[in-house]
C-alpha cells in the first residue's frame, strides 16, 4: 500500500475515521492498553461520541504485572463521559515470559498462586468465578481472547472495533494494516474486517509519536504519568512502551521497574520466575540484546551447539524443542536457497539465517523460535505442561 498525502491533517482525518464507526456500525468498541496510543484514541473517541450524543465501549485486558502508573490512569480514564460499559478484564491469560528457561510461560491472576498477585483484582473488574463468557478458558492467549470477545460483545448487530495502533511503531504492526490480502470495510484502507458483524478500524494508522504528543497537549487529555519517568530517565520517545514487562522485546524495560517503582518490583521478583535477571541481563549480550559473541576457538555452529547442550543438563525437554525447531528452519532453508546454512550472518543477505542468527535466538531464549519465523504450536504448549508438572514442586 503505498503512502498518499491529503490535503488535511491527521488529527481531522482520525476523527472522521472515528465519526464513520459511529455513523456505519451498530456499536463502538475501543481497545485500550494504558499506553499513549490507545490512551488518545479513546479519549478522541470520547468527544466525537459528546458532539453526537451517541455512546460506545471500552475493553482493558489487565495483565496484573503493570505499573500503578497506568492502574491509575485506566481509572481516571473510566470517568469519561460518553463511554456507555467499561470491560475491565482480569481472567487468567497465559503470556510469554522470555526471562526464564524453566518457566517460559506465565499465568496472570491465577488463583492457584493468588498469595503471589501484585495487586489484588480491582472490584468492578470482571474475574474468573464470575466471567460472563462462553469461550474463555484458563490459560487462553490473550490474542484468542479480543476476537472472540468483539464478536461476544457485537452479538447479532454491526460493531466497529477500534484499535490504537501506528504503522510507524513497527514492521509487523506496518503489515497489520497494509498488506494486500485482506478484505476490508467499504475499501477503507484503514480497516479491517475481521467477521461478518465485526469490523477493526485503526484511525490513528498513520500518526507518529509527535502527533500524539501534540494531540496531548492541544486538547489537555489525560496521560500515563510513566512517561513523564521515562523521559526524565533518557528513554528515547520511540522506545517508550508500557505492556506486560516478560515477552522476548519488553523485557528491555525490567529494570524500569525497579528503578520507578521498588515496592512493586519486590512483589514481580516474587511473582515471574527469571524477573531479577530479566532486569538485570536484558539490555546485554547475556540474552543477545546488544548482539552476540563466542569464544575465540568456537565456530557459531559449535557455539550454538554448546549453549543447547548446556541447556539439556538441566531442562532437557526446552532444548528438545530448540533442536526439533533448528533442524526444520536448516530443512527449510537448503530447500529454498539449495545452500547450508552459513556461519556467519552475511550483511548483504539477511533473508538467509546463519549459526550465529540461530546462537542468538537461543540465548534470547526464544522458546518458539520466532526469530527463526516460527509459531506457537499445540504441541509446544503440550511440551510446556509437562515441563510445568515435571518441575511443579519447584516452582
Amino acid at each position: 500500500m503505498a503512502k498518499k498525502y491529503l490535503d488535511k491533517n491527521v488529527y481531522e482525518s482520525a476523527i472522521e475515521r472515528i465519526e464513520m464507526s459511529f455513523k456505519k456500525f451498530d456499536k463502538v468498541l475501543v481497545s485500550l492498553s494504558g499506553g499513549k496510543d490507545s490512551s488518545v484514541l479513546v479519549q478522541l473517541t470520547n468527544q466525537v461520541a459528546q458532539k453526537n450524543n451517541k455512546k460506545f465501549f471500552v475493553m482493558f485486558l489487565d495483565q496484573e504485572c503493570i505499573s500503578n502508573y497506568t492502574v491509575n490512569h485506566i481509572e481516571e480514564l473510566k470517568q469519561l463521559s460518553n463511554i456507555e460499559s467499561f470491560f475491565h478484564i482480569c481472567l487468567p491469560f497465559e503470556e510469554d515470559n522470555a526471562v526464564s528457561q524453566f518457566n517460559p510461560q506465565w499465568i496472570m491472576w491465577d488463583k492457584d498462586v493468588e498469595d503471589k498477585w501484585v495487586r489484588k483484582i480491582p472490584d468492578d473488574a470482571i474475574r474468573e468465578e464470575s466471567e460472563p463468557f462462553n469461550f474463555f478458558y484458563k490459560g487462553m492467549a490473550d490474542f484468542d481472547f479480543y476476537p472472540k470477545f468483539a464478536n461476544w460483545l457485537a452479538g447479532d448487530e454491526s460493531l466497529a472495533n477500534l484499535i490504537g495502533i501506528r504503522s510507524q511503531e513497527s514492521l509487523n504492526r506496518w503489515r497489520t494494516i497494509a498488506r494486500d490480502n485482506i478484505k476490508r470495510f467499504e475499501e477503507l484502507k484503514y480497516t479491517v474486517v475481521e467477521s461478518e458483524n465485526v469490523v477493526k478500524v485503526y484511525p490513528l494508522y498513520d500518526w507518529v509519536v509527535a502527533d500524539i504528543w501534540h494531540c496531548v497537549f492541544k486538547n489537555n487529555f489525560k496521560y500515563n504519568y510513566l512517561y513523564e519517568l521515562m523521559t526524565m530517565d533518557g528513554v528515547p520517545f520511540n522506545s517508550q512502551r508500557i505492556c506486560q514487562p516478560f515477552g522476548l522485546e519488553q523485557r528491555r524495560g525490567l529494570d524500569l521497574f525497579a528503578k520507578f517503582e521498588p515496592e512493586l518490583w519486590d512483589k514481580l521478583v516474587n511473582r515471574v520466575s527469571g524477573a531479577n535477571y530479566g532486569a538485570l541481563y536484558a539490555r546485554t549480550e547475556m540474552l543477545g540484546h546488544l548482539g552476540t559473541s563466542k569464544p575465540d576457538h568456537m565456530n557459531w555452529e559449535q557455539y550454538t551447539c554448546f549453549l543447547i547442550e548446556s541447556l539439556a543438563l538441566q531442562y532437557p525437554e526446552i532444548a528438545d524443542q530448540y533442536v526439533e525447531k533448528i533442524k526444520t528452519a536448516i530443512k527449510y532453508h537448503k530447500e529454498k536457497y539449495n545452500q547450508d546454512v552459513t556461519d556467519e550472518t552475511i550483511e548483504k543477505a539477511k533473508e538467509y539465517i546463519s549459526w550465529q542468527f540461530i546462537s542468538r535466538a537461543v540465548e534470547k531464549n526464544d522458546y518458539w523460535m520466532k526469530r527463526l519465523s516460527f509459531a506457537e504450536t499445540k504441541k509446544g504448549y503440550e511440551r510446556l505442561e509437562r515441563i510445568a508438572q515435571k518441575y511443579n514442586d519447584i516452582l
